[in-house]
């Protein structure tokens, strides 16, 4: 009897550890935990094998995680005819679903099958987190059949880099992030008021004078004073272009935002010509906020949109993506409406107020833009005046804007401000300084991107969501990864997961693995998570 008892026991214990060990976020669509078989044990005889040489550079990225947090390298083949195999495989009969993936562990082997090129990439991501969360630990891979697949074509997050500037180097690190959660889409925020970030080989004073403020507020806006520290940098073409390529190696597709007509402070402080006070002397701005009282609002000139033109061109022709976000939000028509040119334009081309000159100037820029073959997203207020013929527009300021574009049968991506923006606080009190709002990790959660007020019909124009990090309190890569994780984690799931699978109890307690992953990654997060 006690040798059953103990028995018992142990079946228990092993069932225990395989279920700790199958903690995947975000949550598969299916996923059979097969308690009874044993595991795969990954060591320095398992091989990759890869048929198709499209998928070497997933290979490679299983490679990399794998040397980098338990110094093996695998090598990678064609013949499979090996026992102890990892093998990555293209069918397009695997899923009735776009990037999907089915994942197969046995003790022999493990089979990923992919729909796509990102469908395996995703299937990897998966492998990842079966992986121990020691660096020590013996290798073994639960006994595990997944099918799984997205469920928003749109999966994204947002850096701001103007208010505070990250080199290329941390950029790779966040799109890394980005792949590990399944995300496709990286919107990089490379101008505003308080500097401009790329280099344009026809405007070069836009980064000699553009990418460089004279100070920078302290504390929360209003603040307690001026550091007086010159602050700046960009990214040259070559740097911008070693980041496309290393995000397309992991199917993140990199959305470049140049914004207009306001948020330009930045660009009117080398190019006072282009804005309603060409007489003024502009600075590169020094606080946060919206600048209602000072004016970074571009003029509707044709020789701003000349200027723009330019500028688009070398953005476009650096940025292989399809689409090209151009702001649009936050312009104070109050500029408009003093200055005596833009009452000419508008009375010469029949606008009968400012919201329909900001209408008239994103048409403008939208028909550049779809020129060279490319689409816009703008932020909501592009709805303003009338929506351009083939905006996708990205819902801030609540779902309300969102709503009217899908019913206009325009694409949306989700991103309200109070479910979507990780620079506000995750606890009432914070540890650092934030934005003085509060988004905890279950509003987070939570959110349901598909407003219930939209029929099935126009339903199908929420492309997806994506979660905004603004920087005006967040001047380094830890406290980035502090604000990041792990809402970064329940975003994921909200965009990936079927939503009948969303449950934040379980969800909290696959975290638990998820943080022993971040530490052996030397990933920073709040530890007040560890003892809820």
């Amino acid at each position: 009897m006690r040798r059953i008892t103990i028995f018992c026991l142990l079946l228990l214990l092993a069932n225990r550890l395989t279920a700790q060990q199958v903690q995947i976020i975000p949550q598969p669509a299916y996923l059979d935990i097969k308690k009874k078989s044993s595991p795969f044990v990954i060591d320095k005889n398992t091989k990759i094998v890869v048929k198709d040489s499209t998928l070497i550079k997933s290979a490679d990225n299983l490679n990399a995680y794998l040397s980098k947090y338990f110094q093996l390298k695998l090598a990678i083949t064609a013949k499979d005819s090996i026992a102890n195999r990892i093998n990555l495989t293209l069918d397009t009969r695997a899923s009735e679903f776009d990037d999907a993936y089915v994942l197969n562990a046995s003790k022999e082997n493990i089979a990923i099958i992919g729909t796509s090129g990102p469908g395996v990439f995703y299937g990897i991501q998966t492998l990842l987190q079966l992986l121990p969360t020691n660096k020590t630990a013996s290798m073994q891979i639960p006994a595990v059949s997944i099918v799984d697949h997205p469920r928003f074509s749109y999966r994204g997050m947002h850096l701001d880099v103007s208010r505070h500037f990250f080199d290329i180097e941390f950029i790779k690190t966040y799109i890394d992030y980005l792949a590990f959660h399944k995300l496709n889409n990286f919107h990089w925020h490379l101008t505003d008021d308080q500097g401009w970030r790329i280099e344009i080989k026809k405007h070069p004073k836009l980064t000699a004078i553009s990418a460089w403020r004279n100070g920078t507020i302290i504390g929360l806006f209003p603040g307690t004073g001026n550091d007086g520290l010159r602050y700046g940098g960009y990214y040259t073409q070559e740097e911008v272009k070693e980041v496309i390529r290393y995000a397309a190696d992991r199917y993140i597709n990199v959305i470049p935002e140049i914004d207009v007509p306001a948020h330009s402070m930045a660009v009117l402080a080398a190019y006072p010509e282009f804005g309603t006070e060409p007489a003024k002397k502009y600075e590169v701005a020094q606080t946060w906020g919206i600048f209602n009282r000072q004016n970074n609002v571009l003029q509707p000139t044709e020789k701003t949109f000349k200027f723009l033109d330019e500028v688009l061109t070398e953005v476009i022709e650096l940025f292989p993506s399809k689409y090209i976000h151009i702001g649009g939000d936050e312009a104070s028509k109050m500029w408009w409406k003093q200055s005596a040119v833009s009452q000419q334009i508008m009375k010469a081309k029949g606008i009968k107020d400012e919201s329909g000159l900001q209408s008239y100037f994103i048409h403008r820029v939208e028909q550049f833009v779809n020129s060279k073959g490319k689409t816009i997203i703008g932020w909501d207020e592009i709805l303003d005046g009338g929506l351009a013929p083939n905006a996708i527009v990205m819902s801030w300021r609540g779902e309300k804007g969102g709503i009217a574009a899908a019913k206009q049968q325009h694409k949306v991506i989700m991103t309200p401000e109070a479910m979507m923006y990780f620079n506000h606080s995750q606890f009432l009190k914070d540890d650092s300084l934030t934005a003085a709002k509060y988004l905890p990790l279950k509003d987070v959660y939570n959110y349901e991107p598909v407003p219930a007020i939209l029929t099935p019909a126009e339903a199908q124009y929420i492309w997806g969501a994506q979660a905004n990090l603004w920087s005006e309190y967040i001047a380094n890569p830890a406290k980035v990864n502090y604000m990041l994780f792990p809402r970064l984690d329940a975003l994921s799931e909200v965009l990936w997961s079927p939503k009948e699978k969303r449950d934040f109890t379980d969800f909290q307690n696959r975290l638990k693995t998820q943080f022993k992953r971040y530490d052996m990654m030397n990933i920073n997060y709040s530890k007040r998570y560890l003892s809820n």
